[in-house]
């Protein structure tokens, strides 16, 4: 009775939009071979059932109607990521008058695939295939959400996978170890190549990238190249795609309401160009805020400017997001301010940020409403929340002290004891 009764959570039966909304793709269902027969008498389990297979399968590619004009239009999609991902209520303290704030969450998009980055692997994974790669090629710093969702979607598609990354430069002759992002990817068996930030800063990127892509040609291999967090014109369909399913969610579950504002973290570029110009192409036209996390607001406009103008779109990137800086100490480095507003957060809501992409974002933009109340009084806010978990492991000595709530059990000596009594199973 279990898997019919979750066949009845079709759309004629959602949940009501103020919970949460989750309505794109149908929900995965999964049956017992003693369920099969039950399950064949609802007329839409034969379609529900093909959409449980869809995860890996890779499929034509059209876009939304609003994005027909850009070019070039991708010809497949590989389907990675748990699609669509819920929307809900973010109950977030301290407010300016009348705001609301929706979460997107972007976080649940997998388990080992979990993020924004998914997205973007959907339409560069099929592009790698359809050349005939036979190994994907990546960079990113230490802990990048990027290269581990690159790793695993690899080995889904049973491809190899490098990965360089950057560390301290009196790091980088040592074992990296298996702290957070870094175990997924050496689990999954990438081949990590380390660099120094000193040295990662003096070659730069793509040539990082090249180096590697010819010493691997030469050796017979071939390797498909993704830049710095999936982030070039073909990445960008990931958000733009991301923006048809938040207007359909909208439309199935919204009683009306709709946002005004998006607000997300920046740090490679490829996620705010697809939101910005989905929104401004699309229904929704909401206001996109990107916090940037690294490098600063001038170096964005100009990266999103010609990622924009790689998919022929005609838009100006100052008229279609406002980018404001976040960083901070710099990327991925914090301050004990920001890891507090990181544990508070969790503590009052449930929701766990990251503290290098996520946690920044909202950080500057509950600090924004506190400094800037007015511009943000009766406005509803949807804030995408991109991920990054795992990152949280490579903090825990900064944020040991801020989570002492813990104690011994104290038990009375008259509760009575019996060995054997409590079964350690």
């Amino acid at each position: 009775m279990l898997c019919s009764a979750k066949l009845t959570l079709l759309r004629s039966s959602l949940p009501p939009f103020g919970h949460s909304i989750s309505a794109l793709r149908q929900p995965k269902i999964y049956c017992s071979q003693s369920q099969a027969t039950e399950t064949e008498t609802n007329d839409d389990a034969p379609k529900a059932m093909a959409l449980s297979f869809d995860f890996l399968g890779k499929k034509p590619y059209s876009p939304p109607s609003w994005a027909s004009h850009l070019r070039p239009i991708p010809s497949h999609v590989f389907s990675l990521g748990h699609l669509p991902t819920p929307i809900h209520k973010w109950n977030l303290p301290n407010l300016p008058q009348n705001t609301e704030v929706w979460l997107k969450r972007d976080d649940l998009s997998g388990m080992q695939l979990s993020g924004n980055k998914v997205r973007k692997l959907e339409f560069l994974m099929a592009e790698a295939v359809a050349q005939g790669a036979d190994c994907i090629i990546t960079i990113g710093g230490i802990q990048s959400n990027h290269c581990r969702a690159t790793a695993v979607a690899a080995k889904y598609l049973n491809l190899d996978c490098y990965l360089i990354l950057r560390t301290a430069k009196a790091l980088v002759d040592q074992d990296p170890g298996l702290t957070g992002n870094l175990l997924v990817e050496r689990f999954v068996g990438a081949h990590i190549q380390l660099i120094s930030k000193e040295e990662y800063a003096r070659i730069g990127s793509v040539a990082l990238t090249n180096v590697l892509k010819e010493k691997l040609l030469k050796e017979g291999r071939r390797p498909y190249v993704i830049p710095v967090g999936g982030s070039n014109s073909l990445g960008t369909w990931g958000y733009i795609e991301a923006m048809r399913e938040i207007e359909q969610q909208l439309q199935i579950r919204s009683n009306g309401v709709t946002f005004d504002d998006i607000v997300v973290a920046c740090g490679s570029g490829g996620t705010i160009a697809g939101l910005s110009l989905g929104s401004w192409l699309g229904e929704l036209k909401a206001k996109v805020h990107a916090f940037c996390v690294c490098d600063d607001p001038d170096y964005f406009y100009d990266f999103v400017q010609g990622l924009v103008d790689g998919l022929q779109a005609g838009v100006d990137s100052r008229d279609i997001v406002s980018i404001i800086n976040a960083k901070g100490l710099g990327y991925a480095i914090n301050t004990s301010e920001e890891l507090k507003f990181v544990k508070e957060i969790a503590a009052a809501t449930g929701v766990v940020l990251d503290p290098v992409y996520s946690g920044k974002a909202a950080y500057g933009m509950m600090k924004d409403m506190a400094e800037n109340p007015k511009n943000w009084e009766g406005r509803k806010v949807l804030f995408i929340h991109t991920g990054g978990l795992l990152g949280l492991f490579d903090k825990v000595d900064q944020m040991s002290s801020l989570v002492g709530n813990w104690q011994r059990m104290d038990v009375n000596e008259s509760i009575p004891r019996k060995d054997g009594i409590g079964k350690m199973f």
